[in-house]
């Protein structure tokens, strides 16, 4: 049985680790998040220790690496601005590190945490679950023996993400975008290391429109041509999906074809963590396209609506 950390206790998709560790048979033994909203633990592991302030979170630790019981895994699920700093926390302390998407928010930030690595001996793993998503597999084996047969094939996507924010969304971290990297990084980094992870490198990454609600521009991949529309305003949501109470549409479509994935998600970080306990985790390297892709969508002014660009653009014109 592994001995687990969680630093983010509160957050949102905190329930989803604490059930993978359960789920694989391991143990949560501390929990530290300044809110102490975190009655969720009890489901779970309602024996560990609880910690609002790093310094005595970072005291439990430390006594229990002295005892010889130290950890094995730290999770992180803290706001993405955070995640290099507990990261290196976690290798320090002689654990490996399980760290939420985004891993980081620059590249460099990446070249960092593997000297670490090699320092520590440690490793890094990011949860990147489509990769784990049993359509995005098929993809992916289709897209390949496609091209072994024609390796020069160029596929169209567009690429649709819109997942409803209330007010709330902008006074927290997420909405600063110092903090969360902003939209793209915050909510579109796992379709871009899908997209790149099937399709190759990127060639070209344009953006659009960057506005507080919405993010969109076009990648050029290896073997793809790329038009992402993200946003977190329930307006741009279509009447069709509205009329069923959902605030969320997500839609992938290669080549005019639909890619169906609006199910699955529920069991992958449980899948996830079973990869890592086996040593066939994500790491370093994996993250990086991903990272990268955002990060200059970040740093990069929108050049409006030319080029090939996605329809949803058209709502945020008409604003």
């Amino acid at each position: 049985m592994k001995k687990f950390a969680l630093i983010g206790a509160a957050g949102y998709i905190a329930p989803r680790h604490m059930k993978a560790i359960k789920d694989t048979g391991n143990n949560l033994v501390a929990a530290m998040d300044r809110c102490d909203s975190v009655g969720i633990i009890d489901s779970h592991f309602p024996e560990a220790s609880f910690f609002t302030e790093f310094e005595r979170f970072d005291r439990f630790v430390d006594k229990l690496r002295n005892q010889g019981e130290g950890l094995d895994f730290v999770a992180i699920t803290t706001p993405n601005y955070l995640h290099d700093a507990h990261i290196r926390w976690a290798l320090r302390s002689g654990a490996d590190a399980i760290c939420e998407k985004p891993l980081v928010l620059n590249p460099w930030n990446i070249d960092a945490l593997q000297e670490i690595e090699k320092r520590t001996g440690k490793r890094v793993y990011n949860i990147l679950q489509l990769r784990l998503h049993d359509s995005i597999v098929a993809l992916k084996e289709k897209v390949t023996k496609e091209l072994q047969e024609n390796p020069d094939k160029i596929y169209d996507i567009d690429l649709t993400y819109l997942t409803s924010r209330g007010k709330w969304y902008f006074i927290s971290w997420k909405g600063d975008h110092a903090k969360s990297g902003g939209l793209a990084s915050n909510i579109g980094v796992h379709f871009y290391d899908m997209l790149s992870w099937i399709f190759g490198d990127v060639e070209e990454n344009i953006v659009h429109v960057k506005t507080e609600f919405a993010n969109a521009g076009y990648l050029k991949l290896k073997n793809a041509r790329v038009r992402w529309f993200l946003s977190v305003k329930y307006d741009y949501i279509p009447e069709e999906i509205k009329a069923t109470g959902q605030r969320t549409y997500r839609s992938i479509t290669v080549d005019g074809q639909e890619i169906e994935f609006s199910g699955g998600f529920t069991e992958l970080h449980t899948r996830s963590y079973e990869e890592i306990l086996n040593g066939n985790g994500f790491g370093l390297d994996e993250a990086r396209k991903s990272i990268e892709i955002v990060s200059t969508i970040r740093n990069q002014e929108p050049v409006g609506l030319v080029g090939e660009y996605h329809p949803f653009c058209e709502l945020v014109n008409s604003d």
